[in-house]
């Protein structure tokens, strides 16, 4: 018996059986992971109704969800993006805020009728009628403080010291009376009247808005210097609410300095003389200006003597020092055919009151004259 012959179709191409025939395929691990069909356990199959083989999820699936949760976190993270950006920026507008407006000064030179009276500066002082003020800041005393109807007490409180703080920088530190320093007064201020007060200061003129003297009390250093540092004050401060946001306070103060002529070498004992400056002023302060310790000069009155009435005094104030005189001229003239801020001249008669202790009568008409005023 013969052996197995071979196929009609003659020899299979694969001798060895159908093994090679996928041998190019490799179940490895990632194959395994890929595949979407899983068969179940000999055990699992044994249970009712048991089917042979599970899903399993496949790549597309995993990526599907991966992509899912990116975009998910993207659109939280928009929408914290976008609320913030809503906080920002709010979509109503907001209320424009309160700006400074200029400064309004009147600077009113008094003359003497006569001669300037002289002496030394402990009896000048003692025996004028500044003989029964204060000396210095404790002339400047605050009111009795209550609250108003939008602002607390400490919010008034502060307003006033602000306030008092502006009066004693500006009219009583040596360095701004004749030093010619003005960082003390100008950090007060707030910062819409910066650019006037630094003009006011650096190119004084006598238009009712640039006059250095409406902002401080400032002397020629190279003509009168300060004969003692005793300078009376007496006045008073008051308060009012003028709105929901706004407080005004009004200071009406009266200083008296003892002043002689700035020359080398020793002073006469009896070369000093009295000169007096009435400041009423007019301020306003917001909540923010109560907060940052700054206010707004809205309105400056200022009398001041003795000077001469053709004494230009928006610079610095021009006393006349001890055994001088007024001279005859009038104040500057006044065109009111000239544009822009209207300007006078304006001058007056320095009449001073008796010491607020009077003398005893002399002449047999003493009974009969009027009393002088405080």
């Amino acid at each position: 018996m013969t052996g197995r012959g071979e196929p009609p179709e003659g020899p299979p191409e694969n001798p060895s059986g159908g093994e090679d025939e996928y041998r190019s395929l490799v179940f490895d691990e990632s194959f395994v992971r890929a595949a979407r069909l899983q068969e179940f356990s000999a055990q699992e199959r044994m249970g009712e109704h048991a089917r042979a083989v599970r899903s399993l999820p496949g790549r597309g699936t995993r990526r599907h969800r991966s992509r899912a949760g990116i975009a998910l976190v993207v659109l939280i993270a928009l929408a914290f993006a976008t609320a913030v950006y809503i906080g920002f920026r709010n979509p109503y507008p907001a209320p424009a805020g309160r700006r400074a407006e200029p400064l309004r000064t009147t600077v009113i030179p008094l003359a003497p009728q006569g001669m300037v009276p002289g002496g030394t500066a402990a009896s000048v002082l003692a025996d004028g009628p500044a003989t029964g003020h204060r000396t210095g800041a404790t002339g400047i005393n605050l009111p009795s403080v209550r609250r108003t109807k939008n602002f607390s007490d400490g919010q008034v409180t502060m307003a006033l010291s602000t306030v008092k703080d502006y009066l004693v920088n500006s009219s009583l530190d040596p360095d701004v009376l004749t030093g010619g320093v003005v960082r003390p007064v100008g950090r007060l201020l707030d910062p819409d009247q910066t650019a006037q007060f630094d003009r006011s200061v650096d190119s004084p003129a006598d238009d009712g808005e640039h006059s250095a003297t409406g902002w401080l009390v400032r002397f020629d250093p190279a003509e009168v210097e300060l004969a003692s540092t005793d300078i009376r004050v007496r006045g008073t401060l008051a308060y009012t609410e003028t709105g929901a946001d706004t407080l005004e306070v009004v200071s009406d103060h009266t200083f008296t300095y003892a002043l002689q002529p700035a020359v080398s070498g020793p002073h006469r004992a009896d070369g000093a003389s009295l000169f007096t400056v009435r400041r009423v002023l007019h301020f306003l302060l917001d909540r923010e200006d109560i907060r940052l310790h700054r206010l707004e000069v809205r309105n400056a009155y200022v009398q001041a003597g003795p000077q001469s009435c053709s004494a230009g005094a928006s610079g610095a104030l021009r006393p006349l020092l001890a055994g001088e005189r007024s001279d005859t001229r009038g104040p500057a003239g006044t065109d009111p055919y000239a544009t822009g801020v209207p300007t006078a001249g304006l001058c007056g008669t320095l009449a001073v009151s008796s010491p607020s202790r009077p003398g005893p009568p002399r002449g047999p008409d003493a009974a009969r004259s009027p009393r002088s005023r405080p």
